[in-house]
């Protein structure tokens, strides 16, 4: 990836919609490069898809969390996979410390992520947990997929 790639991903990263046309104008090259450079990255996979990024709260999930999960041996590569099949979970991270993984999720009420607890409670694999409600979110640098 040279520094023509990296500013094509640059500009995609804040408007994804852009037109070739206007993507070429402002990178100072043709159209047909920065359609050949967009087909190659896609094609290389370094540019997976063009998706709409939302801002957190405009989500509909007004009840959020973060779970920290405890988990057996060598059970963490199964319980990421049995994690990344809620839909109500949006995001897994590792972490050292007590906790072995710390999990975002969210749901449309209080009863529904009450079901979602317990049912991540009984993934095998899962020692124990702590989970803390999110209630506001008075800063955020980052918008939710």
């Amino acid at each position: 990836m040279d520094q023509l790639d990296e500013r094509l991903i640059t500009l995609l990263r804040h408007n994804g919609r852009r037109s070739v046309s206007d993507l070429a104008l402002e990178l100072g090259a043709s159209r047909a490069t920065v359609r050949a450079r967009m087909e190659r990255l896609e094609l290389s996979g370094a540019v997976l898809g063009y998706t709409v990024i939302l801002r957190a709260d405009a989500v509909e999930l007004p009840v959020r969390g973060i779970m920290m999960v405890e988990i057996e041996g060598q059970m963490g590569d199964r319980v990421i996979r049995a994690l990344g099949g809620f839909a109500e979970v949006s995001e897994i991270h590792t972490t050292n410390g007590r906790w072995d993984l710390v999990v975002e999720l969210g749901a449309a009420t209080l009863t529904d992520f009450d079901n979602v607890l317990r049912r991540i409670r009984l993934i095998p694999g899962i020692t124990g947990s702590e989970t803390s409600l999110l209630l506001a979110t008075p800063r955020s640098t980052k918008a939710r997929l």
